[in-house]
């Protein structure tokens, strides 16, 4: 990369990933990393819009479209390698087949998608998205209860779990501490089922100090926790999150973008 383009991804890695807490803190979903990233990397491209610019006169935007180059260079991807057209649409394509269970506003339940809509363009390399509907109240117009966080503190992460637990410390950020039940917060990452992760030393060892170790030292937040024991078994994880000082803060996001630039690189 140039010194401009250099400038410009750094620039968009800096964008505001926001999502509404109840799609992050109530809903069970199973996304890889790189869907995880993905679906990050499409909210940060989410912006205000003016209504009197607008012809539909909507406040929101669903449409948007992105190079799968630029998308490359920001995520850390190898942004000259032959597969990235054919890997961006497959996990699109997972993207626009997934769905989940949203409460929503009126207190139904709606399965709902991530993506409604994909085109992609492999002259121009451009790649065009229409985000499902339903998912307006998470992501659009959240004048409270929403988590933000800028994009490059998810993109150097190497596990998925340590995106999906960041994403709800953030959330809960502000109480300081969180307790989650272990069956619940296995539910929410998707892994109640698995029979690897049944016996807690393995689901510790292989998530919560993966995730605690990348959490630490490539975002925004310091996060540790205890467990909580009926006699001998686990039943309980308390979670304490705290802010980084701006040093720590600046410090992290050089680690990870770094991080992100020589993978980009290789």
């Amino acid at each position: 990369m140039n010194k401009d383009e250099r400038i410009e991804v750094s620039k968009k890695r800096e964008y505001l990933v926001v999502k509404g807490n109840e799609l992050i803190q109530k809903n069970r979903f199973e996304l890889s990393l790189t869907e995880q990233k993905t679906v990050a990397y499409i909210c940060s491209m989410i912006k205000p819009i003016d209504i009197k610019d607008n012809i539909m006169g909507i406040p929101y935007q669903l449409e948007y479209e992105f190079n799968i180059r630029d998308y490359c260079k920001v995520c850390g991807i190898d942004y000259d390698a032959g597969k990235n057209y054919a890997d961006v649409k497959s996990i699109l394509k997972h993207l626009r087949d997934r769905s989940m269970w949203l409460t929503m506003p009126d207190g139904s339940e709606s399965l709902v998608g991530w993506l409604a809509k994909v085109n992609t363009y492999k002259k121009s390399g451009i790649v065009k998205i229409r985000i499902d509907e339903d998912l307006v109240p998470y992501l659009y117009e959240l004048k409270e209860r929403f988590t933000q966080y800028q994009l490059y503190n998810i993109l150097a992460m190497k596990s998925a779990f340590s995106v999906r637990i960041y994403e709800l410390m953030k959330s809960y950020e502000y109480q300081k501490n969180k307790i989650f039940d272990l069956a619940e917060l296995k539910q929410l990452l998707g892994v109640e089922n698995v029979k690897s992760y049944k016996e807690f030393a393995p689901f510790r060892q292989k998530v919560l100090e993966v995730a605690e170790r990348e959490i630490n030292e490539l975002t925004d937040i310091n996060i540790s926790y205890e467990t909580i024991k009926k006699g001998t078994k686990v039943v309980k994880i308390n979670f304490s999150i705290k802010l980084k000082s701006p040093i720590d803060r600046a410090i992290a996001g050089t680690t990870a973008c770094d991080r992100l630039n020589n993978t980009a690189s290789n």
